[in-house]
């Protein structure tokens, strides 16, 4: 909502997954056939320097130096003049949350495990020396300290743990001479058992991985030192927009995004990924031009999902996986029961730093004194499970904190008055107990500790636990009302085009855990729950004959369930693809196996399920049981692919998606940008870009937005709207829906006035006015989709 959006205002972005396999230099020769689909922007992942041969960036090791694996300064210097000979700009990934904990490949983080709390780099790190007795914790090593402690080497000021690639740490002066363990306990770490992280760790890390520590990027210092590089290409014009990732984790994110604005100059686009929730809204004071998308995912998705099939699905789930209502059953009791177990076990140390942080708090202040630690620690746990967006800020924490959760936490108290602990708690989180020091590193932490609690309980279990409908299970969805009605997204454009304008769309992206074809592919079943659960029967009938060798049985319904519906949605058998994606799937869900304690018994029957069953058994394609769905499956393809690219904001394809792509959750859907052939979804992303390329002032910030309503008895099947009074969309939507019904029969469109061109076939013209309605069977007769231009 700041003027910098009308800077450097990308027409849409491609976002590239670079790494070690993919450097500068591949993209540079991927850039032509780019710029021939009409993208304005490259949109690259992360190019700061990284654990060596990471595949994915985020595990940063020096945000002051561009990836030498990638081809180093040199080489992104190189890509920017290329695209800009191409009329492309960059965009960067940047990522302020948090740095690799690695002490062999981070020197900044070396250096603090050398010099300690003294060390001028020291405040980098989101470290609780206290809580450690003036150490940090390492929990790196694979068997608790006395198993291993023969393998510790001392050579040359360093520490190393024998192996291939094993860890090294630096030693404090004068303590190289010492026995080892008196060496061990002089050092500002403590080397521990990796199950340690749980309880005792003492800086603050990405959600629950130790492996990443998180950044103070609230001290003007770390933020000028670790911004110098990126503030030096976005003034050489290197660099034209910036995505902000995990805003959420930072504690001050609005204060970050000035800082952020500032020395930029105001030059960037700038979008953030922030997860909204629901009816949250972006906070309109932070300084960017808006999100990176998801809530737009959601919007559009939900236009191509049945509501009344939906319910009829999730009925049908629950009597075949028989779970549990906060196992699986029901989506809300299963967030919440997700919610306790993540913050009682994965989140453990974090609560612990929170009620310690509370406890000093209390102890300072006379009036809020004579609270037990475990009190405070209830009411911590019982408010963070409450919480119901991903996390409160300071302006606006009243309504996500609200009394009535404040009473629901107070059930868990016996005794009324020590329920008061929960009206502290709140105060602390809300910072109604003043603005000291003390104060704001409570009312941070609560705050980043809530975001990591709700995209661990959600994203990463309750999303792999409530499977009646996965295409709704994605960043941003809600599984528990998957289905968004024609007048909810037009009133959501409606919104983007008033106070978002330049906001980022996504369909797909690198942490989507279906790409959009396979939720496409998903979607359709809402449409025929009966035929759905006549085609699961069917299938694990055939997977469960005990005559055949090379079938198997899966190991329960629930898992059943899942896999089959994955399989139908990702098209083909393919169980070296399938198969990861879905023991991923049991781990998350943690029912039965997870990623600290597999039962090695149950995966197996996984994989032996999944290579005899899903992975082999053709559900889909013209020897599948299910082919009359293709046609349904393209419709919803198709019209979310011109949705996206044509409401209000900034559109964004990810990589390979110009045309069909199937990939399941990551590692999969990250595999390099691979060329390939044209289809008819790649006509329709063609025809839509480049005119967003030629009249940008159509989808602009100064463009308009007008629903459009068709007119008869399948009025409900067209979603249409108007672009500045330019260009109109108009899709097919519930396609199998609408076929059972005996189709468009006598519904019309009223375009608006004037002569209309398909820009899809450059053949045919439409006229608009009232007196010349367009019957749908015609606006539709070659395609599902509809793209004009006002001549």
């Amino acid at each position: 909502m700041t003027s910098s959006v009308q800077r450097a205002l990308p027409t849409a972005t491609y976002r590239l997954q670079l790494g070690p396999d993919f450097p500068f230099a591949a993209a540079a020769r991927a850039v032509p056939r780019l710029a021939g689909l009409g993208v304005s922007h490259l949109h690259l992942s992360p190019v700061w320097e990284a654990v060596p041969c990471s595949a994915h960036g985020y595990d940063v090791t020096d945000p002051r130096r561009v990836r030498a694996e990638l081809g180093g300064e040199g080489g992104l210097r190189a890509l920017a003049a290329t695209a800009r000979e191409h009329g492309l700009g960059l965009v960067l990934d940047l990522v302020p949350n948090h740095m690799a904990a690695s002490s062999r490949h981070n020197r900044v983080l070396w250096e603090v495990l050398r010099e300690g709390p003294e060390s001028p780099y020291a405040r980098w790190f989101d470290i609780d020396w206290a809580a450690g007795d003036g150490r940090v914790l390492l929990p790196v090593l694979p068997a608790r300290l006395p198993d291993v402690r023969d393998r510790l080497r001392v050579a040359d000021g360093v520490l190393a743990l024998d192996g291939p690639e094993g860890p090294e740490f630096p030693l404090r002066a004068g303590t190289e001479g010492l026995p080892l363990n008196e060496l061990l306990d002089a050092q500002w770490y403590r080397l521990g058992w990796w199950r340690l992280a749980r309880t005792e760790l003492n800086y603050r890390r990405f959600f629950t991985v130790s492996d990443l520590i998180g950044v103070r990027m609230e001290d003007p210092e770390v933020f000028a030192a670790t911004h110098t590089k990126v503030r030096e290409l976005v003034a050489d014009g290197v660099v034209e927009g910036l995505r902000i990732d995990h805003p959420d984790g930072l504690a001050d994110p609005e204060g970050y995004l000035s800082r952020l604005e500032e020395v930029t100059g105001g030059l960037c686009w700038i979008v953030v990924e922030k997860i909204l929730t629901g009816a949250e809204r972006l906070p309109g004071a932070w300084p960017v031009a808006g999100t990176t998308g998801y809530d737009a995912l959601r919007h559009v998705d939900g236009l191509f999902t049945d509501p009344l099939g939906a319910d009829e699905l999730a009925d049908l789930y629950r009597e075949f996986v028989g779970k549990a209502g906060d196992r699986g059953g029901y989506w809300e009791a299963t967030v919440r029961r997700a919610a306790y177990k993540v913050v009682t076990h994965e989140l453990a140390a974090e609560i612990v730093a929170l009620t310690r942080s509370a406890g000093r708090i209390c102890a300072a202040d006379p009036a809020l004194r004579d609270h037990a630690p475990w009190a405070l620690h209830t009411a911590i746990r019982e408010l963070l499970v409450r919480v119901p967006v991903y996390r409160p800020y300071r302006v606006g924490g009243e309504r996500v904190l609200t009394a009535e959760a404040a009473r629901g936490a107070k059930a868990a108290f016996a005794v009324p008055e020590e329920a008061t602990a929960v009206d502290v708690v709140r105060g602390l989180a809300l910072g109604t107990y003043g603005d000291g020091a003390e104060q704001r590193v409570f009312r941070a932490r609560f705050a980043q500790t809530a975001s990591a609690l709700r995209a661990k309980s959600v994203e990463d279990t309750a999303f792999y636990r409530y499977t009646p409908l996965l295409s709704a299970n994605e960043v941003g969805g809600d599984p528990g009302r998957p289905a968004v009605s024609p007048d909810e997204f037009h009133a959501f454009c409606a919104r983007l085009a008033r106070d978002w304008p330049a906001t980022g769309t996504v369909l797909s992206t690198h942490d989507t855990k279906r790409s959009a074809d396979v939720r496409a592919g998903i979607a359709v079943l809402s449409q025929c729950p009966e035929r759905w659960a006549e085609l699961l029967a069917e299938v694990t009938t055939e997977a469960d004959r005990a005559d055949r060798a090379d079938r198997a049985s899966a190991p329960d319904p629930h898992l059943a369930w899942t896999a089959w519906q994955t399989a139908f949605g990702f098209g083909s058998p393919d169980p070296e693809r399938l198969g990861p994606a879905l023991l991923k799937s049991v781990r998350e869900a943690g029912l039965h196996t997870n990623w600290t304690e597999p039962d090695a018994g149950y995966e197996r029957a996984v994989a032996d399920f999944v290579a005899a069953g899903p992975g082999r058994i053709p559900l889909r394609g013209p020897d599948g049981r299910a082919a009359g769905l293709e046609p349904h499956i393209r419709a919803h393809v198709l019209g979310a692919t011109l949705v996206q690219l044509t409401m209000p904001g900034v559109p964004e394809l990810y990589q390979n998606t110009e045309r069909e792509y199937r990939a399941l959750v990551d590692p999969d859907n990250r595999a390099p940008f691979a060329s390939g052939p044209d289809d008819d979804k790649t006509a329709v992303v063609r025809a839509a870009l480049r005119l967003r390329r030629d009249h940008p002032e159509l989808f602009g910030p100064a463009g308009t937005y007008t629903p459009l309503t068709a007119t008869g008895p399948a009025a409900r099947h067209c979603l249409a709207f108007a672009r500045t009074g330019r260009v109109l969309t108009a899709v097919t939507r519930l396609s199998l829906r609408l076929a059972e019904t005996g189709g468009w029969q006598d519904t019309t469109l009223v375009l608006p006035e004037g002569r209309w061109a398909d820009l899809l076939d450059d053949v045919r013209e439409f006229t608009g006015g009232p007196d010349t309605p367009v019957k749908l069977t015609e606006l539709f007769e070659a395609r599902p989709v509809t793209l004009l231009v006002r001549k």
